[in-house]
């Protein structure tokens, strides 16, 4: 039997002795050039398109990280500082930088409050800031340079328990060109106009039947557009308050809009339409006053916060300024939070993997950072880049306005599933100037003990890179550089197959392709470790599916899994061997399926074990196969009936008296039966009532059968016939008969 040997323990092999090793059937390539598998790496400075290139990017850092799960909002002012809206805890803090670069190095308090979060921060024209807190639905004002408010010591600017519509949520909220402040609400469904410098109290603006009011923007003539949730609407909603609905989006809610300079519409949205299994959402109403509202929990929201994901993701929408709706994009595995217009294309920030994308009017788009944080949530521009607000974790990124000066792309870990050889890096489609790197290892993490990155010449020569089963590939990006395919050529060392389990099943037997199934009774072959408590849990696994077989006390099946970690094609070898016995002796070779059946009188009665042998000889040269075997557990085969002695049956009180001795070479004697006159069978126990010897006796009283109505007596009443039939364990039978005057 051929030793496998582990990965790890190859790797302890000198490379002197790599020569002798045997491969596997020919050269591999593990090539990335696809945006889906593209999107596995880690990029930084670098863009992964839609089309499956690398190009310059714009550069994401983290800036800031919070004390809370989530930020919801961000906010910034002329001075870039950022203004974070945070949950568990709630929060306002501002972010400053030191004046003379990107970094910011100081952070303050500035306001806390009771709620469960501050939803949704805004800078407004007079430099304030401006903080609503959900679920109390309350917007306060805040003085950037004063820390450490409370809900006490905070101007409140909008109080819905002072409206009569009493809305629980603030979802969004936005500044026109005057300076007046726009507050989307939910629960109802509502936007309340604050009058510049808070001089008026709030005004009811626009009223909708939907559930909420999820997101604001203004467009360059200062309409005021909103998209809502229940049904999907965006509106175009005039400085008059009077509402026109541009879009009915396929989906429930409008997450975010965004206007273009030219009037383009872009809206995000998600979530099945006309349907939601959202429960309603518990609020507090005051410090006092606790409520249930039956207005349903936005889906985006509620998958936030259980970070979870919503089914078929999000949709993009444009609405031109004709009104003619396209779909611009969509995102199976994303769900959208939040929209900015950028002259370069329209940015997304997403969740629930932390993506930014960027997409284009002809529909391309580029993944542009890959966020160490669950969702990216909103946007905030300044004159230092992008801050980018994310949730689980509650960090702070800065994304550049333009390209980085050089970028960075680390491709996924590959596993090539055994030791390997690394041979050439393969790269086509490329422009511009750019270095290659690649590095290697034994375990799935690059951190653990891998080999250092070394530098590689593209389409020249092997890699250069120590053996090793994984290994991981690296771009350096400069100005103007454009990679569109990079693939590594490998050689796994062949590792010699296995059997991982075998199992006998004696009494069963599977009919061969193509045969009719037969009549009797069916059954099903499994592995052991597929059973628990009687029910199959891996039928999922391909190979442990249920066999099916017929019950056949003259046929002997045997089963078995078998893997090969190269992926070569596998042919069996099935070897039996009898107690005491020391040779294994060829049952069938050239067994292309994982099973054989075979008549149980090839073998006589006695315990024997399988041995199965499989050799990935059809993959190889002669000479060059490898093998590995599994040993079953002990078995008996048992075709002979018991032998029946001393019979004798003679009348005692109108009775016939029997008397037999039943003994069997293998297994133990199970039942008997007898019959009088080839009347009706009927069970007997043997003397001392138990059966579980190869010897038993049997002794008993065996009463006339009457005639049956209408029948005539037999032709002698003082004949009949005792006929008896004894059984092994294996349900093999012997019958004998006995003549009683």
């Amino acid at each position: 039997m051929m030793r496998r040997f582990s990965p790890l323990f190859l790797t302890l092999l000198s490379f002197s002795l790599l020569p002798s090793l045997a491969h596997s059937q020919g050269t591999r390539l593990w090539s990335q050039s696809r945006f889906e598998e593209l999107e596995k790496g880690k990029p930084n400075g670098v863009a992964i398109t839609s089309d499956g290139h690398l190009v310059a990017g714009p550069e994401s850092r983290m800036v800031f990280t919070t004390p809370s799960t989530y930020v919801w909002s961000v906010a910034a002012d002329r001075d870039g500082n950022a203004y974070v809206a945070t949950g568990t805890p709630a929060t306002v803090l501002r972010v400053t930088p030191d004046g003379k670069s990107t970094k910011l190095v100081t952070s303050a308090k500035l306001f806390t409050s009771k709620d469960l979060s501050v939803q949704v921060v805004r800078v407004g024209p007079d430099g304030a800031v401006y903080a609503a807190t959900l679920p109390s639905g309350k917007v306060y004002k805040l003085d950037p340079q004063v820390a450490d408010r409370n809900e006490d010591n905070a101007t409140v600017v909008f109080d819905p328990a002072a409206t009569a519509e009493k809305p629980k949520y603030v979802w969004d909220m936005a500044f026109d060109q005057e300076g007046r402040l726009y507050i989307a609400t939910g629960g109802p469904a509502a936007i309340y106009r604050i009058a510049k410098n808070d001089s008026q109290k709030p005004e009811l603006f626009f009223k909708s039947d939907e559930q909420h009011i999820r997101s604001l923007a203004f467009d360059a003539s200062g309409n005021l557009i909103a998209g809502s949730d229940g049904t999907g609407l965006v509106y175009r909603i005039d400085k008059s308050g009077k509402g026109y609905v541009i879009f009915d989006a396929p989906k429930r809610e409008i997450t975010s809009v965004a206007v273009s300079p030219q009037g383009i519409v872009y809206a995000a949205a998600v979530g099945e339409k006309g349907r939601s299994s959202l429960p309603a959402l518990p609020v507090q109403g005051n410090a006092t006053v606790t409520a249930t509202i039956t207005i349903v929990q936005p889906g985006s929201v509620q998958a936030f916060n259980g970070n979870t994901v919503i089914p078929d993701g999000s949709e993009v929408y444009e609405i031109a300024a004709n009104g003619a709706p396209r779909k611009l994009w969509a995102g199976h595995d994303d769900i959208v939070y939040a929209l900015r217009w950028t002259p370069e294309g329209l940015v997304a920030a997403t969740g629930n993997r932390g993506r930014v994308y960027r997409i284009h009017e002809d529909g391309t788009f580029a993944d542009i950072a890959h966020l160490e944080a669950s969702q990216a949530t909103g946007f905030a521009d300044s004159s230092r880049g992008t801050y980018i607000a994310t949730a689980n974790t509650g960090k702070l990124y800065l994304l550049s306005h333009g390209d980085a000066p050089e970028g960075t792309y680390s491709s996924d870990v590959f596993d090539a599933g055994v030791f390997s050889q690394w041979g050439r890096p393969e790269v086509s489609g490329t422009s511009g100037d750019f270095d290659l790197y690649a590095r290697a290892g034994n375990v799935d993490n690059p951190e653990r003990a891998w080999t250092e990155w070394k530098k590689v010449t593209p389409n020249d020569g092997a890699l250069g890179l120590e053996p090793a089963r994984f290994v991981q590939w690296k771009a350096v990006l400069h100005p103007g550089a454009d990679l569109a395919s990079v693939g590594l050529n490998y050689l796994p060392v062949n590792v010699a197959p296995a059997v991982d389990e075998l199992v006998v099943e004696v009494g069963a037997r599977v009919n061969s392709p193509g045969m009719q199934p037969s009549l009797p009774q069916q059954t099903t072959i499994n592995f052991p470790s597929s059973q628990n408590a009687n029910v199959i849990s891996f039928v999922q696994e391909p190979g442990r599916e249920p066999l099916p077989a017929v019950k056949d006390k003259t046929s002997v099946t045997a089963r078995w899994l078998a893997h090969d970690d190269n992926g070569d094609e596998l042919i069996f070898s099935v070897y039996y061997r009898g107690d005491g016995e020391q040779t294994w002796r060829l049952l069938k070779d050239k067994v292309t399926e994982r099973y054989l059946s075979f008549d149980a009188g090839t073998l006589p009665d006695g315990h024997y074990r399988l041995k199965v042998l499989a050799s990935d000889a059809p993959s190889h040269n002669p000479g060059e196969a490898l093998t590995g075997d599994h040993v079953s557990e002990r078995f008996l085969i048992d075709t002979t009936p018991p032998v029946i002695s001393g019979l004798e049956a003679h009348f005692i009180g109108g009775r016939i008296h029997v008397e037999l001795t039943a003994t069997d070479a293998a297994t133990p004697i199970a039942h008997a039966e007898y019959s009088v006159d080839a009347g009706p069978w009927q069970y007997v126990q043997p003397v001392g009532s138990i059966s579980d010897s190869l010897a038993e006796k049997f002794a008993f009283d065996a009463p006339l059968n009457p005639p049956a109505p209408g029948q005539p007596s037999p032709a002698n009443a003082a004949e009949h016939l005792i006929t008896v039939r004894v059984y092994d364990r294996y349900d093999n039978a012997v019958t004998a008969k006995k003549v009683v005057r």
